[in-house]
C-alpha cells in the first residue's frame, strides 16, 4: 500500500488549499450577479457589496421574461448552439477520419490546415466570404464558416489514429466499406472525443456574439449575446428588451435586469456541461497522449 511522505502531504494540504481559493474566486462573481438580481431597488441603492437579497424581489426576472425579443433571441442561441454543434462534428469528425486513411494528397491536406491555424483570413476577407455567398442577415453565417475548428480537427485525427487498426482491418475482411467502418466502429468507439468536441463547440456558439453583430442586420434574429451585449455594455435595457409603454413605467433598476439577464443567458450551458463532464477529461486527454 502506498504511504505518502511528509512531503507529499504538505503539497496535497497546499494544493487543496489552492484549488479552494481559485474555487472561491470563479463561484463569487456568480454570487454577486444572483444576489443583485433578486434584490429590491432599495437594496441596490443603499448597497456597495451584495453577497445574499435582504428582500427577495423577481421584478427583474419578472421584465426579461416577459420580453418577446429576450425569448426569441434565447430560442435563436438554442437553434444556433444546436444546430452549429451536430455540423461541427459531422464535418470534423468526416475530414479527420478521412485523414487517417492513405489519400492523394493527404499531406498538403494537413498543411493548409496547420497553415489556418497560423495564419486566418481575418474579418475583412470572411465578410466579403460571407456576403457573396447569399449567407449575411442568415442564421448560417454564423454556422458554417466555422463549420470546422483546424486545432479540434487535429486533435480528432490523432485520436481516430489511436484505435487499433486490427478493428479496421477486420470490418475491411467482413465486406465493410468506409462509411460504415466509421459509422459502426470508429464513432461507437469515439463517443468521450465526440461528447468533449461537441461541448467545446457548443459553448464557443452559446458565447459567440461578435458574428451575430457582423452578419446580421435583423434584431429578430439576434442571439442572447447580441442581447446581453445591448442591455449590459451599451446600457439599453428597454430598447434591447423591445419594451413599450407599460414596460417603461415598470422597469426595474438597469443593474438588476443586467445580472438577471447575465444568469439567464448563462445558466442554461451550465446545465448542460454536468452531463458532458464524466467525457470531458477523458475524451480529451485520450487523443492527446497517443498524438
Amino acid at each position: 500500500m502506498f504511504k505518502a511522505t511528509g512531503g507529499e502531504r504538505v503539497m496535497e494540504i497546499f494544493n487543496n488549499i489552492l484549488l479552494l481559493l481559485i474555487s472561491v474566486t470563479m463561484l463569487f462573481p456568480f454570487l454577486y450577479i444572483f444576489s443583485v438580481s433578486f434584490s429590491s431597488v432599495s437594496d441596490v441603492l443603499n448597497s456597495d457589496f451584495l453577497l445574499w437579497p435582504k428582500e427577495w424581489v423577481t421584478d427583474a426576472y419578472t421584465y426579461i421574461l416577459g420580453s418577446d425579443q429576450f425569448i426569441r433571441s434565447l430560442w435563436v442561441t438554442v437553434y444556433i448552439t444546436v444546430v452549429g454543434t451536430f455540423v461541427n462534428l459531422v464535418f470534423t469528425s468526416t475530414m479527420a477520419y478521412s485523414l487517417t486513411r492513405n489519400i492523394i494528397g493527404q499531406r498538403l491536406i494537413l498543411f493548409l490546415v496547420l497553415f489556418t491555424i497560423l495564419f486566418s483570413a481575418g474579418m475583412i476577407p470572411t465578410y466579403i466570404i460571407v456576403k457573396e455567398t447569399g449567407l449575411l442577415n442568415s442564421l448560417w453565417a454564423l454556422i458554417i464558416p466555422v463549420a470546422i475548428s483546424p486545432f479540434n480537427l487535429i486533435i480528432m485525427t490523432q485520436f481516430f489514429k489511436g484505435i487499433p487498426e486490427e478493428l479496421t482491418e477486420a470490418a475491411i475482411i467482413d465486406g465493410a466499406n468506409d462509411i460504415q467502418i466509421f459509422s459502426k466502429v470508429i464513432l461507437p468507439l469515439s463517443k468521450p472525443a465526440l461528447a468533449a468536441f461537441g461541448l467545446f463547440y457548443a459553448v464557443g456558439h452559446w458565447n459567440s456574439y461578435f458574428s451575430g453583430v457582423l452578419y446580421l442586420n435583423d434584431p429578430a434574429k439576434w442571439p442572447i449575446q447580441v442581447i446581453l451585449r445591448q442591455i449590459v455594455i451599451v446600457n439599453e435595457p428597454n430598447a434591447a428588451l423591445g419594451g413599450h409603454a407599460a414596460m417603461v413605467e415598470a422597469l426595474p433598476p438597469p443593474e438588476t435586469v443586467q445580472m438577471a439577464a447575465i444568469l439567464l443567458a448563462t445558466l442554461p450551458i451550465l446545465i448542460v456541461y454536468p452531463f458532458l463532464q464524466k467525457h470531458f477529461a477523458k475524451g480529451v486527454m485520450l487523443g492527446s497522449v497517443k498524438g
